[in-house]
């Protein structure tokens, strides 16, 4: 089944790019525009070629990197603090609520007016962007937490730290996988997206680079990269996430099935 999934999944990409070649050359779109496929891989082997393409890859996996690594710690401790520490649920919902749907683009002016072009720039909004995705997985995971574990557990005189390790986490930890995969793509969206409209060093500021130059292949190889990163991560992700999970029920099924 999974050859069988795997080469249609071949045959589909090999007419993906087939179009992608045939369209352009054809006259169905202009070549300024869309060049063919051929003449993006091209660009791309001189992308390859360039040490200031891998030193843009490299600052873009930084500011992705950190951003998430800052984002899931703080998602998932305050989520266990909001979760835990009695009321202050009801007392922070109203500000979640509020601050959660606000665009982390909407937040450029403000990362600009703070940090100009720098990593901090990006970091701010891969952070933001990326901490709602942990931090709700966090909540919705421990509202999960059965009542009757949870007396068992306070009948024999565990503490909070205890319940929390023994009870909450095993409960919570399929949801903050899924916050931290969610997050993961969301980082690179919002490091890309920095770097394009704010000029922080990165595969961002080359695109825009390569657009404003009117190097439309190079624009585009860039553009497949991105496409690349992201397959890649959440690749890395749900393996992570697999591994992590090898004992809960929905995994063991997975790979059972």
């Amino acid at each position: 089944m999974r050859g069988a999934n795997a080469a249609l999944g071949a045959a589909g990409l090999a007419a993906f790019l087939a179009l992608g070649e045939a369209a352009p050359r054809l006259g169905l779109v202009k070549e300024a525009y869309f060049p063919p496929t051929s003449r993006i891989a091209d660009a791309l082997g001189q992308e390859a070629a360039d040490h200031a393409f891998w030193a843009a890859l490299g600052d873009t996996l930084t500011g992705w990197a950190l951003g998430l690594a800052i984002a899931v710690g703080a998602g998932v401790v305050v989520g266990l603090l909001v979760s835990v520490v009695p009321y202050l649920r009801e007392a922070t919902a109203s500000t979640i609520e509020f601050l959660r749907p606000i665009p982390s683009v909407a937040l450029i002016p403000l990362a600009v007016l703070l940090y100009g072009t720098e990593l901090r720039s990006v970091l701010l909004l891969v952070v933001y962007a990326s901490f709602w995705q942990v931090l709700v997985q966090v909540l919705y995971g421990v509202r999960d937490v059965d009542p009757v574990a949870e007396e068992t557990a306070r009948s024999y005189g565990l503490g909070p730290w205890a319940r929390v390790r023994h009870v909450l986490w095993p409960t919570a930890l399929p949801y903050v996988m899924t916050g931290v995969r969610l997050a993961a793509a969301v980082a690179l969206i919002l490091a890309v997206t920095a770097e394009l409209v704010i000029g922080a060093p990165g595969l961002g500021a080359r695109i825009a680079v390569a657009e404003s130059s009117q190097a439309v292949p190079d624009m585009y190889a860039l553009v497949v990269v991105t496409g690349l990163l992201g397959l890649l991560i959440n690749v890395g992700a749900r393996t992570v996430e697999r591994r992590a999970l090898a004992w809960h029920q929905s995994v063991r099924g997975e790979v059972m099935v």
